[in-house]
């Protein structure tokens, strides 16, 4: 029986117009990156389609044509509210979060669902978030931008090796605010 080859899975949501470079890094070399929505930008699908060979996103609540205009309104348009990705081991879903009320009980929701997924994939909530207490498993990359990152960026990579499925957290330390210098006082 061959070696089945390992196969990496980039997860990010909730970028809003900016992704973090230390995220993209870390994406560099995955088979697949997901997008959970609230892209924001049709120049960070571009940035993340140099990053691994193949990208899947999904559109979220920020997603509207109204915010974009151009061919970049026409990107955004055409990616699905919802999608299922087949790989090794199972399926993984990817949806935006925001259509599943209330916020409390959303894992919960998730899982009723999609009973049939490995792995769900949301954002919206912007928290780094990674649910294994029973399949399928609910999980959010959080924020991979500048806004709301709620202890800073942060993206997941899911490693799947045959059957086995892994899940790696990545965190990084927010950067600092730049202030406006504040003038001098007079001598």
């Amino acid at each position: 029986m061959p070696d089945s080859k390992q196969i990496m899975v980039g997860l990010v949501s909730d970028t809003h117009g900016s992704i973090d470079p230390r995220v993209l890094d870390a994406l560099d070399g995955c088979d697949h990156i997901v997008h959970a929505g609230d892209v924001g930008d049709a120049c960070v699908l571009r940035q993340l389609s140099g990053a691994g060979p193949t990208l899947h996103a999904v559109r979220g609540n920020n997603d509207p044509p109204r915010n974009s205009s151009g061919a970049d309104a026409r990107i955004l348009e055409t990616l699905p509210l919802e999608l299922c990705l087949p790989l090794p081991g199972g399926e993984l879903v990817v949806l935006h979060g925001d259509r599943v009320k209330p916020a409390a009980r959303r894992h919960h929701r998730l899982r009723m669902r999609y009973t049939r997924a490995r792995a769900v994939v949301y954002g919206h909530s912007h928290r780094l978030v990674v649910d294994q207490a029973e399949r399928p498993w609910i999980l959010n990359p959080g924020a991979a931008g500048r806004a709301r990152t709620f202890g800073g960026p942060s993206c997941l990579r899911l490693v799947i090796d045959g059957p086995r499925w892994q899940v790696q957290t990545l965190r990084f330390p927010p950067k600092p605010v730049r202030s406006r210098a504040q003038p001098k006082a007079p001598l």
